[in-house]
């Protein structure tokens, strides 16, 4: 069982003098074993004996022991859940490290501009949308040029995230090949630019449930495609409305990409393999 802060996040079996085997895809009837499942992303597996440990990786099975499926599991969560694990003490002693090399950059930005809450709150906010938060350097500079401007963190997020524009078109394009994405139509995108209102604590997406479910669906239908021909699906957009889209997306699609046209590089090419349209 995995807690964080006193609360399970996550749990999974271990069967000790065994190995799990999974199938790479076309399965083997001589490979017997006890039915489970993968405990880091759920996929179909075999607790198998070390007598038949050998033939399973023979046939093309990925075999692992217990520590390894535990290490497994504990990384994936972590990463799942790394924006709870930063708080402002962590972010402190990013900030510091920082400070080592740059101090002119860190004293410029703390507590003139930004406060260290402010700063944590934008990197929960990358960290939870599986963005590195390594180039601490770009992130301080660019909270350092907007900060002044806004002190909105999902508008300073937005402003980092196009900054990261190298790390993130390398994080999500192989070298060589297109980037393949799902496409926002532009009526979808004028009827979310419209539905957002602005309130004393920032701007909110204010949308009625049968809009809300429309989008949901055809978005569903778009990705199950992307799913079915062996495509991880990534949803591409305009700047203006990424982030609104990201959080209408939140609870049921987090794992899905939202990335908008001013984070690629200019020559990443993007090919379009389904658009969502109202």
């Amino acid at each position: 069982m995995i807690k964080i802060k006193g609360n399970m996040v996550a749990r999974g079996e271990l069967l000790l003098n065994h190995y799990l085997a999974m199938s790479p895809g076309i399965e083997d009837d001589s490979i017997t074993g006890i039915d489970t499942q993968e405990p880091a992303f759920g996929l179909p597996a075999l607790w198998i004996d070390e007598a038949m440990k050998e033939r399973a990786e023979l046939s093309g099975y990925t075999v692992v022991d217990p520590p390894s499926v535990v290490a497994t599991h504990l990384t994936e969560v972590i990463k799942k859940h790394a924006h709870e694990l930063l708080g402002r003490q962590e972010t402190k002693a990013l900030i510091e490290n920082v400070k080592e090399s740059y101090p002119a950059l860190v004293d410029d930005l703390i507590p003139n501009v930004l406060h260290i809450g402010d700063v944590q709150k934008v990197l929960a906010k990358l960290l939870r949308e599986k963005i590195s938060v390594r180039d601490m350097v770009t992130i301080l500079e660019t909270l350092a040029d907007y900060g002044g401007y806004t002190k909105d963190p999902d508008v300073l997020t937005e402003y980092v995230r196009q900054a990261l524009s190298r790390q993130i078109s390398q994080q999500f394009t192989t070298s060589g090949d297109s980037l393949k994405v799902i496409t926002v139509g532009p009526a979808l995108e004028k009827r979310i630019a419209e539905s957002v209102q602005q309130s004393d604590q920032g701007t909110y997406l204010a949308m009625d449930p049968g809009t809300t479910q429309t989008i949901y669906q055809r978005i569903t239908d778009q990705v199950t495609k992307l799913l079915q021909a062996g495509q991880r699906p990534i949803i591409l957009t305009s700047p203006t409305i990424r982030m609104y889209l990201r959080r209408l997306l939140e609870r049921t699609m987090q794992d899905i990409p939202v990335l908008s046209y001013s984070e690629l590089e200019p020559n990443v090419e993007i090919q379009s393999m389904g658009v969502v349209n109202l």
